[in-house]
This record gives structure tokens, sequence and C-alpha cells, in this order.
């Protein structure tokens, strides 16, 4: 019988095996762990890593926690009140050159006392300049994974991505989407083992995914322009993890440990008042892509 523990277990050993690949693929820079307790029951290892060769700050966040529901979560998601215990590994990059996208993870599982249980995650992409071979090899590898367990789920999953990574204020995407998925719970047509694979699958396959965008993107120059749209660009991956990320919420509503919750930040962002790019530049370029619905398996420049 699955349990909580064999899958937390899983997901340290994840924790170690990208720590060890990013390490590898930067060839500079080391992560350096960060164990943590919580007040009202479990903990976590945060490793951060910073200043390297390709990535400018990383951070790569394991935890495991329990104890009551609080009431915030229990009005939030309809729950009836039980105990919680709330298990996974949340990981955001954010690179040095401006050519390397950034990425976020999160791959997790939740149960209660009262035998509600189910798992979620995603993985998306935020490049910042749209790459359309990118975005073609990031999804095909998504709908890969996504195909060995469901035929729907890569449709199902990548529709929800979509959705959910959208700035609305902004009326724009965080990035080029991926998949993302909640709430997927053990039942007849998909039993709890079986989630538990696609759960690992996608987080097995982050490492060899972005360790081949790194090293494909880490040579291409670049300047104080794309600095400065760099920059930009943190600046709405900062407002939509701050002002719409429900892992964010979770976190701070469950009392959870601050620096680890917003590890996810840039190190370095900006605001530029009501900034419009010159039309034709490549950054103008790039906002014609940030839009739900785009088939990235098939986008070429004369679909937009």
């Amino acid at each position: 019988m699955l349990t909580k523990e064999d899958i937390a277990a899983w997901f340290q050993h994840l924790q170690d095996h990208i720590c060890q690949e990013l390490e590898k693929a930067d060839t500079v820079a080391r992560f350096q762990e960060d164990t943590w307790q919580r007040e009202g029951g479990g903990g976590g290892r945060s490793r951060i890593i910073a200043e390297g060769h390709i990535i400018e700050k990383g951070g790569v966040n394991f935890s495991a926690v329990y104890g009551p529901t609080p009431e915030k979560i229990l009005e939030a998601l309809q729950l009836d009140k039980a105990d919680f215990y709330a298990t996974g590994v949340s990981i955001v990059m954010h690179p040095q050159n401006p050519m390397v996208p950034i990425i976020h993870m999160n791959v997790r599982y939740f149960e209660m006392s009262n035998g509600t249980q189910w798992f979620g995650g995603g993985i998306d992409l935020t490049p910042h300049y749209v790459d359309l071979e990118d975005a073609q090899f990031f999804h095909q590898q998504l709908k890969n994974v996504c195909d060995r367990h469901h035929p729907s789920y890569y449709e199902r999953f990548k529709q929800w991505a979509d959705d959910y990574f959208y700035i609305k204020h902004r009326k724009e995407t965080r990035g080029i989407g991926g998949i993302f998925f909640d709430r997927l719970t053990p039942g007849e047509n998909m039993s709890k083992s079986q989630l538990f694979s696609f759960v690992q699958d996608v987080g097995k396959n982050f490492a060899p995914i972005y360790t081949y965008l790194m090293e494909k993107n880490k040579v291409i120059p670049f300047g104080t322009p794309e600095k400065k749209w760099q920059l930009i660009r943190r600046g709405r991956y900062a407002e939509f993890n701050l002002v719409l990320d429900k892992g964010t919420k979770f976190g701070l509503d469950t009392e959870g440990r601050i620096e680890s919750i917003l590890m996810s930040l840039p190190p370095l962002a900006s605001w530029h008042y009501n900034y419009q790019p010159e039309p034709g530049s490549r950054e103008s370029y790039t906002l014609q892509y940030l839009q739900k619905g785009i088939d990235w398996l098939s986008a070429t420049d004369a679909a937009m």
C-alpha cells in the first residue's frame, strides 16, 4: 500500500537528483541547504543556488507539513474539518542569460485524516524571448510524458496551465505555459499508484528538459537591452506569484516558512511605467505569443 511516507521519501530523492543534475549543468554554482521545522508540524529542506555560470538564482525545495487544517484552507477548498498532510517539491530557476528561460515545476501530494487525498502539480516555461523551436521541444516532452499515462492528459492539462498561468490584470500569459493539474483523486479510472506514477514521470523529466535548454541557449550573446527586457519580464513573473499563485497563498495560509515560500522571486526585477516595446522588435514579437490557446507543437510565425 502506497503511504504518505513513501511519497514524501520519493520527493526527497527527486530533490536530490534534480540538484545534482542542475549543478552539473551550471558547472560553477552549488546548492546551499537550509533545513527548517514548521511550528504546527513537519518541515522541509530548502536548497538555494545562486551566482552560477548559467543560473543567477534558483531553488529546489522539499517539504512535508502536517497538523490541523487552517480554517482558510478549509473554506477555500470546501473541505470538511480534519488534519492534513502535504508534501512535495517546488522548483524555480532564474537564469543569468536572458536567452535562457525561467522554469517552474511543482509536484505535490495532499491528504487528510478523513480519507480525502489528491495529487497536484505542473511544469511551465517562461522565456524572456519566445523561441518557437524551444517551445515545441518543451511541449513535445510534456506531451510524451502525458501520453504514457492517459491520452487526454496533455490537452486537458495544457489548457489548465493556459488558464492558471494567466496574468489577468495584464491580459497575458506568464510564459508559454506547459501542464498544470490539481486534485487528481484516486478512483475507478486511475488508482493512487497510477496517479503517483504520472507525478513521478513529470518530476523525472524536469532535469533533462531544463538542462537541455540551459546548454542550448547559454552561449547566445546579449547586451544591455536584453537585460532590461529580462528585468521587465521578471517583474511580470513576480506579479503573478505574489498576486495570483495559489501555492504562495497555501504556504502563507498554513504558516509555512516565508523564505522558502518566496524563493520563487527573482533576485532583481523592474517595472517601467506603461512600457511599450518597439513595433517589430524581438520584445514585441514575444508579447504576441503571450496568450492562451496556442498550439506550440505546430506554431509558426505565419500562425500569428
